[in-house]
C-alpha cells in the first residue's frame, strides 16, 4: 500500500523582534503548536551562527539499522520467522518460503489467520482454506486454498504441534492429529514433507544471519543408530550455507548489491562419520546397563526399522522417524533434535532488541562520502535531484516489507561535549570573528538555551547529556529515529546545522496513551519481551497504521537553518533524506512543571530509571525564592505544596508500619545510582529507607516493604528536611508568588473595568494561569 504523507505541522517566521526571546515566542506559539505535538520554526535570513565544530577531529562509530527490523508490525513477523527457521534448522532442515501466485508467501498472516478460524484441524474439517485464501488478498476462483494448506501443513503445522507441546505426547494419546489428512498425503508411517524435500516453489528464507546459530557449513545428514558397517551414501550438500544464507536475497548495505549464486555439490558421506557415532554408541553403552537400550526408540520402545532410527545430537536419545508427532517423511540433512531438546533451545528467552554498533570508526568526511554513494547508487541519480517525497515512500516501503533488508548506519547522540558544539561557545576552541560574538549568548544557540533562566533546568548542577548538554547527529539516506517521547516529558529543540533534510512525524502529548495503546495492540509480541519497548528508542511504525487507528499525526521537511520543536510528552519520530549535521537539546519551561511531576509518577509505575530528582530540581529552586521570577514562584509554589503533603502522609504511613528510627542525610552527595528505590528505580531526595543487612540498598518511601525481609522496626528512615524545615520554604515561596497573584488581580480588575466603559465583552474567562500562559 503506497504510503499517504500526514497533514504538516505548523511552521513560524518569527520577526527579528519576536525571534530575540526564543522562551516569549515559543510560550506565544504554544496554543497552536502542542495541539499537533511539533512545530518548525525558519528563523529570521539574517541570522546564520557560525559552523563551530570541529570536523577534522570529529570521529564516530555509528549505529547498524536494518530498516525492516525497526517497524514493529514488520519485527514481529521476522520474529515469527526466526522462531520457524529456527525450529526447522534444529531438525536438520532449511526453512525455504514458497511462492503462491507470484508472490512470497506471508506465512505469518496465513498463521494468525488459521488461528482465529479455530485452527488446522477445524479449517480442513470445515473446508475454510478458501476463505482463508481469500483473506489473505488472493482471487477466488482459483486452487490457491489448497496449496496454502498444503503449505501451511508442511511448515506451520508441526511448528504449531510443537507451541501446544503434541509433539512430547505418545503416539496412541494423539493419533487423532491425523485423521483429518488426506490419504495420499500421509502415509502410515511418514506423514508430512519436511522443508527438506526438493520444491521449485520454495526460495530459501534469508532470515538465518539474523539468528545466534547458524546451520553448519557442510550440511550432513542426521546421525542414525547403525550398528552395521558404515555405508557410503551419495547426498547434496550446500557449500558455506552460513555465508550465503546472509546474501542470497537482494541485498543492499552502505551501497553495493551483492549476488551470490546457490551452489550445490555431489558429496560423499565419509566412512568416518558413521565411525564417530559408533564411537558415540560405545561411550553411551559404558554407562547404560543395557547397550540394546541405545538403539530402542523412546516412544514406541521399539528397536527394528534401524534405518529410520535417529540420534539426537543434543543428548543421544533414539526416536524412530514415523514415532514422532508430526513423522518425519526422510532423514533430516543436518543436526537433528528430539522434542526435548527441542523445546529447550526454543523455548530460551529472547534477547531484547537493540542496535548494534558498526565496527568500523568514521570521521565526518568518511561517513559524508559513505552516505552520498549509497544514496546515489540506490536510487541511480545525483543526490540533490532525489524529491524528498520518492524518499519518504521508498523509506516506508523497506521499512514494511521482509522481503528486501537495507542496512544504513546513523551517527546518533554524539556528545558535544567531547568534540565541541556546531555552535559557538565562550572559551572554545572555534575562533569567533567579531561580527558572529552575537552568535555566543544569543537564546537560540542550544549551548545556551537548556540553561537560561526560564529553564528551570539551569537549577540542575549536573551536566546532563543530551538534556542540559547537546548531542550531535550524522544522519544519512533512511537512517531515522524511532518513536520516543522526551526524558521527563521535557521539550526538545533540534536544529539542522547543515545537509539534506530530516523529515520528522510527530503526535500531540494529549494523544501519548492513545499511540502507545494502538502500538501494543499490533504488535503486543513486542512488549512481551520488552515492557518499555517505546522507551528504548527502537521501533518505528508507519505513520499511516496509527492514523487509521484514531491517532492524529503531523509530518514536516526540516532543512538546514531551520528548528523543530517538540512539546511535552508529544511523541515524535523520523528518518534522514540524506548526509546531515543536526544538533539537539532539551529544555523545561514553567508550564511544564505539573507534567514533569506526573512524569515521575509515571517512571515508578514502568520502574524506570529518572535522569534527575524532581524534587531535588523544586527544593533547589524554592530555596532561593527572594530572587525568583514572580511567575516562576507561583508555579513552583503549587508544585511543592503536593511535595509536601505527599511526603508528609508517606511518613506517616512508614510510622505505622514500624520504621520509627530516623536519622538526616544528604542523599543529593550521593551518586544518583547510589541512591536509587531498589524496587521502582525513583532517585531518592526528601527520603529513603534502608536497613543494616544489606548496606548501600534504599527503598523510596513507596515501596518501605520491599525492602528486605528484616522487620521494620529494624528500618531506619533518612531525611534531607523535616516537616518543620519545608514548611517555611514553602512559606516564603508562596510569599514570593503572592505578589505576582495579586499583580494578576489587579490586571484582570483593570480590564473588567476598561471593557465596561467601553463596552467591550468582560473578560472573565481570564485568570492568574491564563496570564501566566502568554
Amino acid at each position: 500500500m503506497e504510503f499517504l504523507p500526514p497533514p504538516e505541522c505548523p511552521v513560524f517566521e518569527p520577526t527579528q523582534e519576536e525571534f530575540a526571546d526564543p522562551f516569549a515566542f515559543i510560550n506565544k506559539i504554544r496554543p497552536i503548536a502542542e495541539q499537533c505535538g511539533i512545530c518548525k520554526v525558519r528563523p529570521p535570513p539574517n541570522w546564520q551562527p557560525p559552523f563551530a565544530c570541529d570536523v577534522d577531529k570529529l570521529h564516530f562509530t555509528p549505529r547498524i539499522q536494518r530498516l525492516n527490523e525497526l517497524e514493529a508490525q514488520t519485527r514481529v513477523k521476522l520474529n515469527f520467522l526466526d522462531q520457524i527457521a529456527r525450529f526447522w534448522e534444529l531438525q536438520g532442515c532449511t526453512l525455504k518460503i514458497p511462492h503462491v501466485e507470484r508472490k512470497l508467501l506471508d506465512l505469518f498472516q496465513l498463521n494468525k489467520f488459521v488461528v482465529e478460524e479455530g485452527g488446522f484441524e477445524v479449517v480442513c474439517r470445515d473446508r475454510k482454506w478458501t476463505k482463508i485464501a481469500t483473506r489473505m488478498g488472493f482471487a477466488a476462483g482459483k486452487a490457491v486454498g489448497s496449496h496454502i494448506r498444503g503449505h501451511f501443513e508442511r511448515i506451520l503445522y508441526p511448528f504449531n504441534m510443537f507451541q501446544s507441546g503434541t509433539n512430547l505426547l505418545a503416539p496412541d494419546s494423539c493419533g487423532k492429529q491425523f485423521d483429518i489428512l488426506d490419504d495420499k498425503e500421509v502415509e502410515k508411517k511418514h506423514g508430512f514433507m519436511t522443508p527438506c524435500v526438493k520444491d521449485k516453489e520454495y526460495i530459501p528464507h534469508d532470515i538465518l544471519q539474523r539468528q545466534s546459530v547458524l546451520l553448519s557449513e557442510k550440511c550432513t545428514p542426521a546421525r542414525r543408530a547403525k550398528r552395521m558397517k558404515a555405508e557410503s551414501a551419495t547426498i547434496k550438500t550446500e557449500e558455506g550455507t552460513a555465508t550465503e544464507l546472509r546474501a542470497r536475497t537482494l541485498r543492499r548495505r552502505m551501497g553495493s548489491t551483492t549476488f551470490r549464486q546457490e551452489k550445490q555439490t555431489q558429496g560423499i558421506v565419509k566412512e568416518e562419520q558413521a565411525e564417530y557415532v559408533v564411537e558415540k554408541a560405545k561411550v553411551r553403552s559404558n554407562k547404560s546397563k543395557s547397550p540394546v537400550d541405545l538403539y530402542v526408540c523412546l516412544i514406541c520402545g521399539s528397536g527394528s526399522d534401524e534405518d529410520r532410527l535417529l540420534l539426537c545430537d543434543g543428548c543421544d536419545d533414539s526416536y524412530h522417524t514415523f514415532c514422532l508427532i508430526p513423522p518425519l517423511h526422510d532423514v533430516p540433512k543436518g543436526d537433528w533434535r528430539c522434542p526435548k531438546c527441542l523445546a529447550q533451545e526454543c523455548r530460551k528467552p529472547q534477547e531484547a532488541f537493540g542496535f548494534e554498533q558498526a565496527s568500523r570508526d568514521y570521521t565526518l568526511h568518511m561517513f559524508g562520502e559513505m552516505a552520498d554513494n549509497f544514496k546515489s547508487d540506490y536510487f541511480n541519480m545525483p543526490v540533490h535531484m532525489v524529491p524528498t517525497e520518492l524518499v519518504e515512500k521508498e523509506f516506508w516501503r523497506l521499512v514494511c516489507t521482509i522481503e528486501e533488508d537495507v542496512t544504513v548506519e546513523y551517527g546518533a547522540d554524539i556528545a558535544s561535549k567531547e568534540f565541541g558544539s556546531g555552535f559557538p561557545v565562550r572559551d572554545g576552541k572555534f575562533i569567533v570573528k567579531p561580527e558572529e560574538e552575537e552568535y555566543l549568548d544569543c537564546g537560540w544557540n542550544l549551548n545556551n538555551m537548556p540553561v537560561m533562566e526560564p529553564s528551570v533546568l539551569g537549577h540542575i548542577t549536573a551536566d546532563i547529556c543530551g538534556m542540559k548538554l547537546p548531542w550531535l547527529y550524522v544522519g544519512m539516506c533512511f537512517s531515522s529515529f524511532c518513536w520516543h517521547i522526551e526524558d521527563h516529558w521535557s521539550y526538545s529543540i533540534n536544529y539542522l546545522h547543515w545537509g539534506e533534510p530530516k523529515t520528522w512525524y510527530g503526535a500531540p502529548g494529549y494523544a501519548a496513551e492513545q499511540l502507545e495503546d494502538v502500538m501494543r495492540e499490533l504488535a503486543p509480541e513486542l512488549f512481551i519481551s520488552q515492557p518499555d519497548l517505546l522507551h528504548q528508542l527502537v521501533t518505528i511504525m508507519n505513520p499511516n497504521t496509527l492514523m487509521a487507528h484514531g491517532v492524529p499525526i503531523y509530518r514536516t521537511n526540516q532543512c538546514a537553518g531551520e528548528f523543530v520543536i517538540t512539546f511535552p510528552r508529544a511523541y515524535h519520530s523520523g528518518f534522514n533524506q540524506g548526509f546531515n549535521f543536526a544538533e539537539a537539546v532539551n529544555f523545561c519551561t514553567i508550564d511544564w512543571l505539573p507534567l514533569g511531576r506526573q512524569c515521575v509518577d509515571h517512571y515508578r509505575a514502568l520502574n524506570r530509571y529518572c535522569v534527575f530528582s524532581h524534587d531535588e530540581m523544586i527544593c533547589k529552586i524554592a530555596s532561593k525564592a527572594e530572587h525568583l521570577d514572580v511567575i516562576l514562584a507561583s508555579s513552583v509554589q503549587k508544585d511543592l505544596a503536593v511535595i509536601i503533603e505527599q511526603e508528609r502522609l508517606l511518613r506517616e504511613a512508614a510510622r505505622k508500619m514500624g520504621v520509627v528510627d530516623s536519622e538526616k542525610i544528604y542523599l543529593e552527595l550521593l551518586a544518583d545510582d547510589e541512591r536509587q528505590c531498589v524496587k521502582c528505580k525513583t532517585t531518592c531526595f526528601l527520603s529513603a529507607v534502608y536497613c543494616s543487612c544489606n548496606p548501600g540498598t534504599i527503598v523510596c518511601l513507596h515501596h518501605v516493604l520491599e525492602l528486605c525481609t528484616c522487620a521494620p522496626n529494624k528500618y531506619k528512615m533518612g531525611y534531607r528536611y523535616t516537616l518543620d524545615d519545608l514548611y517555611p520554604i514553602l512559606n516564603a515561596v508562596q510569599l514570593r508568588a503572592e505578589s505576582y497573584d495579586s499583580w494578576a488581580s489587579e490586571v484582570i480588575d483593570a480590564l473588567k473595568n476598561s471593557g465596561k466603559k467601553k463596552g467591550l465583552p468582560i473578560l472573565s474567562h481570564l485568570t492568574v494561569d491564563g496570564l501566566a500562559g502568554h
